[in-house]
């Protein structure tokens, strides 16, 4: 049967079927198509507007360059009573530092001492039989507790094994909520964690003689011992954090050190300039293996947070020995300026860890032995420091085709007074250049 024949009963009664001569109007179903277009115009009014409010920030730089803890500072900053809500389950990660640290310092000591053994004594501090022995009293008493750090790496990112396992997984927390029911401290953290800190509690006097021994200061002076920035700060707060009652202080957040596989994303409410925003801040795996995964989260950037921790013109990528870090951040630095997928981005770059930079050179640390092209110059921090901002500032004037403005700031993210003038100062920059690309000004 042809459409132009078919009877009015058999319309469908949400139309008509197409191609045929309008022979029935139904207007309950104009109303219902009409909903639906208003429906989704509004929608698309709403992500329209969404979209204005939404700011994407990536925080880039390699590995240890003070990201997380940049995140930290602007989740303090703005969004305090997130951070008050996670504060349990920081413990964990507590722990993990701690056990960690004890471990590459052991390590070291061995080490040491194996070395020793058949060759002549080293000249600067002589490793008697004495020293071997008590080195390896040490070794045993601490086993149990070095062993644990699997246990408790495992907890944090997810069951990995072999070298990813000296990482967290991204959403580590999410796997060791602590159940906020119970009354007893201790069952509310998971097994690991617990076997740890019931650990550390025994060995708190090992740990503090291991912190102390005489060869541990030595070969840290001599740079033939390498441990992480945070180290000292826990192993000096070892008695307080082993506390039945224990909860991580801001200050306890901010030292820890956690390695994440993957790339991070947060979300934060920000009020600016009358109006809520929604920042979503991406924070990527700095290792070279992990670099990779940066590519995706190129598009619509709104800024960049790039972090160059300059305290580390002495050191060499944990990835490859023969590459200063400071030498790599330029050349990280550099790949971003030249990036067209970034060249709409506000760029704003952190001169980082300026306080451990100040104490290398009030300790004597020589730049130019590591720099060589710092030649003959003061080696102060004033000196210094513009030296490593001249050449970031330099790399962008050669490498940015865009021209645009370079925001620069010197910073130590575990001064939290001083980094939220920094926050605050950041936040405003990219809210007014996000305004001006949206024409809402």
């Amino acid at each position: 049967m042809s459409t132009a024949t078919l009877p009015i009963s058999s319309v469908n009664s949400v139309g008509w079927p197409s191609g045929t001569v309008l022979e029935h109007y139904d207007p309950e179903a104009e109303r219902v198509s009409n909903r639906i277009d208003e429906a989704l115009k509004q929608e698309a009014a709403r992500r329209k507007e969404a979209k204005k409010r939404e700011v994407r920030v990536l925080l880039l730089g390699q590995a240890d360059s003070g990201k997380s803890t940049l995140h930290k500072q602007f989740q303090l900053y703005y969004a305090s009573h997130t951070l008050e809500r996670e504060r349990p389950s920081w413990r964990p990660a507590v722990y993990l530092n701690i056990v960690r640290a004890t471990r590459t310092i052991m390590e070291g000591l061995e080490n040491e001492v194996a070395l020793s053994i058949g060759n002549p004594p080293d000249p600067d501090f002589p490793i008697t039989k004495g020293i071997q022995d008590e080195v390896t009293r040490m070794a045993s008493t601490l086993r149990p507790l070095i062993d644990a750090e699997s246990i408790l790496s495992s907890e944090l990112n997810g069951g990995l094994s072999g070298r990813a396992s000296s990482y967290a997984r991204s959403g580590w927390q999410t796997l060791i909520s602590p159940r906020r029911n119970s009354s007893d401290t201790l069952a509310d953290l998971t097994p690991g964690a617990r076997r740890v800190v019931e650990l550390l509690r025994e060995m708190r006097e090992s740990v503090e003689t291991l912190r102390r021994y005489p060869l541990v200061a030595s070969l840290l002076a001599r740079r033939k011992m390498r441990i992480e920035e945070s180290a000292p700060y826990f192993l000096n707060n070892v008695n307080r954090v082993c506390h039945p009652d224990y909860l991580p202080t801001t200050e306890d957040i901010l030292n820890v050190r956690m390695k994440t596989l993957g790339v991070v994303e947060y979300s934060l409410s920000v009020q600016q300039a009358g109006r809520d925003y929604t920042w979503r801040m991406y924070d990527v795996g700095g290792a070279r293996s992990q670099r990779h995964a940066w590519i995706p989260y190129f598009d619509d950037t709104t800024a960049i947070l790039f972090l160059a921790p300059i305290s580390a013109f002495d050191q060499q990528l944990e990835e490859d020995p023969k590459v200063n870090r400071l030498e790599d951040s330029l050349q990280l630095f550099t790949a971003i300026c030249s990036s067209r997928l970034l060249e709409k981005a506000t760029l704003i770059l952190f001169l980082n860890k300026v306080d451990l930079l100040k104490q290398k050179l009030q300790n004597g640390r020589k730049v130019r032995k590591y720099i060589p092209s710092y030649g003959n110059r003061p080696n102060t921090y004033e000196e210094a420091s513009e030296y490593f901002r001249a050449h970031f500032c330099q790399v962008q004037r050669k490498k940015d085709k865009t021209h645009r403005a370079l925001f620069v700031h010197f910073t130590s993210m575990l001064d939290t007074k001083a980094t939220h003038l920094v926050v605050a100062d950041v936040a405003n920059a990219i809210v007014r250049k996000h305004i001006e690309e949206l024409g809402l000004a």
